[in-house]
């Protein structure tokens, strides 16, 4: 991305001044008789507050947190409330305010999950019979409790959007469709959406289909899996394992027989062609025709009539918490920063012998720790006089382990409003050395993804203010948006940004004792931690105290 020299310049030089003067006191002590709003003589204090994030501190918390006591902080469980309870406590004791006006606790956002298993499913086509769990699989909730016959239609790749649509003179209204996965290629190799070799959320993102599906009124949608059943085999493996077990997901909030969003099917060429009456390799062909057209191409396929389906899923409510903590803001109130992390981990596992406990003390104890201070940092300048302009909100989020639903339920029921939240920062996993930098014993980095993605100043504020205060280096290996790993679409701040707010993902990577018992507070490098962290704090106050809001920019979701 080509960066904007005059604005580096101008940056480089406000916060090289806010370094290079002085006040009547520089200690975090200091009081004044009014809040200061001045965004040069704030700056000058950022140094003061990030000092108080310190590793002896995120190790007070984390030694707490990712204990034993806590279970491994699985949603919905005791250890997952007791961690709850420390953070809106610690919050409370900094001076932060909770900022919910429903429930009977104002630092929780308080809502309802479903823990759900799956019973008895099947697609049977004619005389042929497909088996959920095999053949098929449900990401979420689904409408074929008991067995319903269905109208089947074939809907190209799924896409509707302005450039390119398959939903054209198509009526799916309470119908199945069928889908191919990924997006159309033009006879040159590149993306037809995108003319490029980069594709888009319609390929990247199932959900980005799903949503398309229902605003057209379709009752489900089925995206074909693979070229093959083997390559179907191989990319639905982790469902496979996870079939059987019961799985957590957002509580439907629709009236009773409304559907608020199209049931999403996983399925093999083998469904999807027989559904569409043909054969697999006949139904792969549409892509060489669409390639061929370089638009949307109508087919030939003549979808099977007696197709009837059964997906019943047994469901119980799980209540759980997003834990929120508010500093108001001074003269610029009215935007907010968000600043989180996730605190559930995956919990225990009774059926293994000697350690049962999954402590998560990196994944993601080290980020809510980090929020804790950060907050605090946060409270100790507001109590000061040197309070943010703009209002932080610090969230601890749940649920992220079972599909980032913490983030996404705050994302679709916005305490305040997502048109004035400026921007979200957002520490998954730091104070660690991933595979590449456990090779050098280098844990002075962090891997930065996103903030270049809708913002080009939030991306140079972090790297100026990295510059002047903490001297990390600033990996962007998982930014590349075609890194197989698909990293920005894995932590909460994705639910941020595909509402189109600017975020910044801190995060160590990848290391042997992710998702195990082992993954625990022992192997924490805390000076890294502390550092990664002040780094967060630095940004978060350039954003909350500088004159003007950051600018979004970019559409790269």
């Amino acid at each position: 991305m080509k960066h904007n020299l005059i604005y580096v310049y101008a940056l480089v030089a406000a916060l090289s001044a806010g370094c290079a003067s002085t006040t009547s006191s520089t200690s975090p002590g200091a009081t004044t008789t009014a809040p200061v709003t001045d965004a040069d003589r704030l700056r000058e204090k950022a140094a003061d507050y990030a000092s108080t994030v310190t590793s002896a501190d995120l190790s007070k918390h984390l030694h707490i947190l990712a204990s034993d006591a806590y279970e491994g902080r699985d949603t919905g469980s005791k250890g997952q409330k007791m961690a709850a309870e420390y953070i809106a406590r610690e919050f409370q004791e900094d001076g932060l305010a909770g900022p919910v006006k429903e429930g009977s606790n104002p630092y929780y956002q308080q809502f309802e999950l479903e823990q759900t298993r799956w019973g008895e499913g099947y697609i049977a086509v004619n005389d042929q019979k497909f088996l959920m769990g095999q053949d098929f699989f449900v990401l979420g909730s689904s409408p074929y409790q008991t067995e319903q016959t269905v109208d089947v239609v074939f809907a190209g790749y799924g896409i509707d959007d302005a450039k390119y649509s398959d939903y054209a003179n198509l009526d799916v209204t309470g119908k199945m469709v069928v889908v191919l996965a990924g997006e159309p290629r033009g006879s040159n190799g590149n993306m037809l959406l995108s003319g490029t070799s980069k594709s888009s959320d319609w390929g990247n993102d199932y959900r980005t289909k799903r949503n398309a599906a229902a605003r057209r009124g379709a009752k489900s949608v089925l995206i074909v899996t693979g070229a093959s059943n083997d390559e179907f085999t191989s990319l639905t493996s982790r469902y496979r394992h996870a079939n059987g077990r019961p799985s957590l997901g957002l509580r439907s909030t629709a009236e009773a027989g409304a559907q608020a969003s199209a049931a999403t099917l996983f399925i093999s060429p083998q469904v999807g062609a027989a559904l569409l009456g043909t054969t697999p390799d006949k139904m792969m062909d549409y892509a060489k025709a669409v390639a061929k057209a370089g638009k949307p191409t109508p087919s030939t396929f003549t979808a099977t009539k007696n197709v009837k389906v059964k997906t019943e899923r047994i469901n119980a409510p799980i209540p759980t918490e997003n834990v929120l903590g508010f500093i108001e803001g001074t003269d610029k109130k009215e935007e907010v920063i968000v600043v989180t992390a996730h605190y559930d981990h995956v919990g225990k596992d009774t059926t293994l012998t000697g350690d049962q406990i999954f402590n998560g003390a990196n994944d993601d104890g080290s980020g809510t720790v980090a929020v804790i201070e950060l907050a605090e940092a946060f409270a100790l300048a507001k109590k000061d006089g040197f309070g943010p302009r703009r209002s932080i909100l610090f969230m601890a989020v749940t649920a992220e382990e079972k599909g980032l639903l913490g983030s996404e339920y705050y994302s679709d029921n916005p305490v305040f409003p997502l048109a004035n939240t400026v921007a979200n920062i957002n520490i998954d996993m730091i104070g660690r050395m991933d595979y590449t930098y456990e090779k050098t014993n280098d844990s002075n980095y962090i891997y930065v993804i996103g903030a270049d993605k809708l913002s080009s100043e939030l991306h140079q504020i972090n790297e100026e203010v990295n510059r002047q205060h903490v001297n990390l280096k600033l990996d962007y290996t998982y930014n590349d948006e075609n890194d197989p790993n698909r990293f920005y679409y894995r932590s909460d701040h994705y639910n941020f940004a595909k509402h189109g707010i600017p975020i910044i993902f801190y995060f160590n990577g990848v290391h042997d004792d992710y998702h195990k018992v082992t993954d625990s507070v022992d192997k924490m490098i805390f000076e890294s931690a502390e550092k990664v962290a002040r780094l967060a704090f630095h940004v978060t106050w350039e954003l909350a105290n500088r004159e003007n809001r950051i600018v979004v920019d970019s559409n790269k979701k």
